[in-house]
């Protein structure tokens, strides 16, 4: 009887741990100079940038992905701009692609649940161990 106990503890523990939809919400960079909404989109996570400093240039023009590859895309506003692509999850962690619009360069991702309100995501080329990693928190507010 206690073996059948523990099996049911241990499943339900697992159940509870495996919900891929726990990364969806707000997230405030590891600088604290953007949000990051994470949200779902049929069996994938994304996540598009809601708030960011600076907003505008110094004309007071709002940002644009500037340094994009593609030419065609260089006059898009960095507000709403989804920078997370195609997150899995898979084995605790959620895979895909994140983009860069400081350098207009997109990179492998992995993100990581440290807790509720804390993650690691990880930007790579090749293999995660050699990507650069940043915290970000769960945030309580869409805009500062």
């Amino acid at each position: 009887m206690k073996r059948i106990i523990v099996i049911c503890i241990i499943i339900s523990t697992g159940q509870v741990n495996a919900q891929p939809n726990r990364i969806v919400g707000v997230w405030l960079t590891s600088d604290k100079d953007a949000k990051i909404e994470i949200y779902q989109k049929e069996s994938h996570y994304f996540g598009k940038m809601i708030w960011f400093t600076p907003a505008v240039d110094e004309k007071g023009n709002p940002l644009t992905d500037s340094e994009n590859p593609d030419p065609a895309k260089r006059n898009r506003k960095l507000e709403g701009l989804e920078i997370i692509s195609g997150l899995t999850y898979t084995d605790g962690k959620w895979k895909g692609t994140i983009y860069d619009p400081q350098s207009g360069k997109t990179y492998n991702s992995q993100i990581k649940l440290v807790n509720e309100n804390t993650l690691e995501l990880t930007g790579y080329v090749g293999l995660p161990t050699f990507g650069l990693t940043e915290t970000w928190k769960r945030s309580s507010h869409d805009k500062d």
